[in-house]
């Protein structure tokens, strides 16, 4: 598969879903890596290629009736090469395609899903704001009230990726009548939705990540979600995709330790490559033990999604370490790189400045822990 899968662990995957990947990765590689850099540093997104990447099927596998092994290796292949391309993709076919597969009605499903699947109508996902963050189970401030077959919304909303051009925004905000968080499908043309998008970030610049405001949007009953009552609700979305960023941080290593090692055999000091030097090797070797026990822990991960036994620590304690590995991991490669590093010439500066965004989201290494921690101790510990 990769020069980083030492203990082959594709090889858990049979020929058919085998033949998927490949495919993703001829499209990363020949449709997504030339631009990648380009339309990083011009922070736009390349919205020419989606309709090819549509082509490949891969939206919505998980809600065909795919293994989880099969779409965390479609995640691990699209981040090898951009993080953000699979950060969009993680946006729409994971949170937004999640929270309508799982949340919505029979016939929510069926008139959402088929498009979004296929790619012709782009999801986003709204639920952090601009005062909550890890805190946004107790802390939301978007409302919604009910008027009759109606519901109003008003609030605000940050850091929203896809917003920019969604088509479908799903949207959390707090019941007024009963205090209870809820979900709605809002389109992108409501009256009274605005989403503004955040200038000058440092990772992730490809991703058209939002501010949103909500002034008086009207959103039909026919758009709230049918199984989203609580925030219980909401967090059997964030369990599933946390899963998924540990794969995109393997991924993110991958991408970095393969660059790193090409780099190592083609740069000459003192007379010959400077893979033949102990100190590099080493840092070559962190690296890929690294993303041995990232790619070990993710593969296992689902595994028990696939056999139906995994819970909310499994995926929190996944996102924690494997966020904090290729933390550790993309950092060794720009220091092999040394100052050509820091420039996106030589392959590793993108993924170090994006690594910095996927250690942070769907729950900091800090709020994850205390994920783990409650349930291998019985005590809560958030406040």
């Amino acid at each position: 598969m990769t020069n980083g899968d030492l203990y082959a662990y594709a090889d858990l995957l049979d020929g058919d879903e085998q033949q998927v990947i490949e495919r993703v990765r001829e499209f990363m590689a020949d449709r997504v890596a030339p631009i990648a850099d380009d339309q990083w540093t011009r922070a736009e997104f390349p919205h020419q290629l989606v309709p090819e990447f549509a082509k490949l099927d891969v939206a919505g596998l998980a809600f065909r009736g795919a293994r989880s092994l099969l779409t965390g290796f479609v995640v691990l292949e699209m981040n090898r090469v951009d993080p953000s391309w699979g950060t969009f993709f993680g946006v729409h076919a994971g949170l937004a395609m999640g929270s309508v597969a799982r949340l919505g009605s029979e016939e929510q499903r069926e008139r959402w899903l088929p498009r979004m699947a296929a790619m012709e109508k782009i999801g986003a996902f709204a639920l952090t704001e601009p005062t909550g963050g890890s805190d946004v189970a107790a802390g939301l401030r978007t409302t919604a009230r009910r008027e009759g077959g109606t519901w109003v919304l008003n609030g605000a909303k940050r850091w929203i990726g896809n917003a920019t051009f969604a088509d479908y925004v799903v949207v959390w905000a707090k019941d007024e009548g009963d205090g209870q968080v809820k979900g709605f499908v809002v389109d992108r043309g409501s009256p009274g939705f605005t989403a503004t998008k955040i200038e000058n970030k440092i990772a992730l610049r490809t991703v058209q990540n939002a501010d949103i405001t909500l002034e008086n949007v009207l959103v039909p009953e026919e758009n709230r979600l049918a199984g989203a009552s609580s925030f219980k609700d909401t967090a059997t979305i964030l369990r599933q995709t946390r899963g998924g960023v540990a794969w995109q941080a393997v991924g993110c290593m991958i991408g970095a330790y393969e660059r790193a090692l090409a780099y190592s055999k083609e740069r000459e000091q003192f007379g010959r490559p400077i893979a033949s030097f102990q100190l590099v090797q080493d840092l070559l070797v962190r690296m890929l033990g690294n993303v041995t026990s990232s790619l070990g822990m993710v593969v296992r991960l689902a595994q028990l999604q696939d056999d139906g036994v995994y819970r909310d620590e499994h995926s929190a304690l996944a996102k924690a370490f494997c966020t904090a590995r290729m933390r550790e991991a993309v950092g060794w490669g720009r220091e092999i790189m040394a100052g050509n590093g820091i420039v996106l010439d030589y392959g590793m500066g993108r993924f170090v400045a994006d690594s910095e965004a996927i250690y942070s989201y769907e729950g900091t290494r800090e709020i994850n822990t205390l994920i783990v921690g409650r349930a291998i101790t019985g005590e809560g510990a958030f406040v």
